[in-house]
């Protein structure tokens, strides 16, 4: 089901799982209500591959349904998974959502894809009798404000059996996958809501895309805007000596090759061991400022003045937020805020997110390049990253160590957040493909990107959007996913097909 590799700790979320039936039943229809409890255990089974699943049983009363609602409220439970067994009243369903305030999926699936009709007593239409009370509790839901969704397909048993079984009917298969972006996504937006995301330095000048208004990212994502100071970061810079410099050192080169000078580039060069030292030295700073802020992100950027201080600091970033970024502390430089919270979402999907944006189109290969000279999330590269040092930023102050990378073959998917006239937060989304070739070898990240529609007219579809011009940059087809997330957190989404 699906290419999604196993989430990883930070990307594994919390399910609350119950399933229902009618009590009523159970005395009527011996062996029914074991029957139904085999099911849920193959549905608790299935969704402990994404996430910790919090099972709750099979519930047939409403007291019971109050019990279950009491637990997910408990274990803070970040989706509230229902999975009908059979009928079940809606009263014995509303108490178990309305005390945990998580989001609400419906699971109607019937345990085999047709019934054996000429062969069917009333004991075993009643064993995959799912769809009878979905519209019941959809009525309930939607007359208590409740936001839910639903599933409806095949269990994807064999034979009627309890046992575990990769589904293999097409019905059994696409519920399956849905579900699995259910839960992603409802984990992504559980801890997007909890994320602090910190803002260090200022937007870099006259950029009116990037401009953001704190409240709006705290009132609509959930997330906290941590604002901090280059003196924070400034504070907290080890001596050239300390011991935690040296094992950045030894970090760094175990992650990295350190280049020579760029054939084609004589800006990017060998780093010289002073830049090197001064690289590492700020890694270990912002290694201190994120443990002492609790940051789950970073978006900065300083211009400095005259070689001060704070433009050696805004100079020396992009080493240690590539290693920061790599640990799912995504950072978004030039100040982009909402950038940031793109990358964190793609991360949090397992799928990476690098800081991007548009760098040159190729007309006779119909690709467009991709890249930044800024953090590059090292999990998703393209073979080892290497670190060449820099006679100057382009369009910046200051000199130093950046990162040259591309993004992994394959599948990529890109998630821009951007915000509309009335001040509305608003995806974009697309997917593509990172294909092989040369690419630019002046100390930036840069990846060949085609697109299904091609290149102009992807061009032409994106930035009709209004888009920001950064984007996150992650592995694998995530569209989906960002669906759910972008229903879940109420946000516009374009997709650019």
């Amino acid at each position: 089901m699906g290419t999604t590799s196993m989430p990883s700790d930070r990307t594994r979320g919390k399910v609350g799982l119950f399933g229902i039936g009618l009590a009523a039943y159970w005395p009527q229809f011996p062996g029914m209500k074991e029957r139904l409890e085999g099911y849920q255990h193959i549905v608790c089974d299935r969704l402990r591959r994404w996430a910790d699943v919090v099972d709750a049983g099979l519930v047939d009363s409403a007291p019971a349904a109050a019990s279950a609602g009491d637990l997910f409220a408990r274990e803070q439970v970040e989706l509230i998974v229902c999975y009908i067994g059979t009928y079940a009243t809606s009263s014995q369903v509303l108490p178990a959502v309305q005390r945990a305030h998580a989001p609400v999926l419906i699971l109607n699936l019937q345990p085999v894809s047709r019934l054996d009709y000429p062969r069917t007593d009333t004991h075993e239409w009643l064993a995959n009798c799912s769809s009878c009370c979905a519209p019941e509790i959809s009525c309930a839901f939607a007359r208590s404000r409740i936001d839910f969704h639903i599933v409806t397909g095949v269990l994807g048993v064999e034979n009627g059996r309890f046992k575990e079984a990769q589904p293999t009917h097409p019905a059994a298969v696409a519920a399956w996958d849905e579900i699995r972006d259910w839960v992603r996504a409802a984990t992504v937006v559980s801890r997007l809501r909890k994320s602090r995301i910190g803002f260090l330095g200022h937007t870099y000048p006259g950029m009116l895309d990037m401009y953001s208004d704190f409240t709006q990212h705290t009132a609509q994502l959930g997330t906290h805007i941590e604002v901090l100071e280059l003196c924070d970061l400034a504070r907290r810079l080890p001596g050239p000596h300390e011991k935690p410099v040296s094992d950045k050192r030894e970090e760094a080169e175990s992650m990295f090759d350190i280049s020579q000078d760029s054939p084609s580039d004589p800006l990017a060069k060998k780093p010289t061991p002073e830049e090197m030292e001064w690289a590492c030295r700020v890694a270990v700073a912002l290694d201190r400022l994120v443990a002492d802020f609790d940051l789950h992100g970073l978006a900065y950027y300083y211009r400095g003045l005259d070689g001060n201080e704070y433009e050696r600091l805004g100079a020396g970033l992009i080493l240690g937020n590539s290693l920061l970024t790599a640990r799912g502390i995504p950072c978004s430089g030039e100040g982009d805020l909402k950038n940031c919270q793109a990358m964190k979402i793609m991360d949090l999907l397992g799928a990476g997110g690098s800081y991007t944006e548009l760098y040159a189109m190729d007309f006779d290969d119909d690709f467009l390049l991709m890249g930044h000279d800024g953090p590059f999330h090292l999990e998703i590269a393209e073979g080892k990253p290497i670190l060449r040092g820099l006679g100057l930023y382009h369009g910046k102050r200051g000199y130093g160590v950046s990162v040259e990378a591309k993004v992994r073959l394959g599948p990529i998917t890109l998630l821009a957040m951007t915000q509309t006239a009335d001040g509305r937060l608003k995806l974009l989304a697309s997917q593509g493909e990172s294909i092989a070739g040369p690419t630019l070898a002046i100390g930036n990240t840069n990846s060949r990107i085609k697109f299904k529609i091609g290149l102009t007219e992807w061009v032409n579809r994106w930035c009709r959007q209004g888009p920001t011009h950064h984007c996150a940059l992650g592995v694998g087809h995530e569209l989906p996913a960002i669906r759910r997330i972008a229903a879940l957190i109420g946000l516009e989404l374009a997709e650019i097909a």
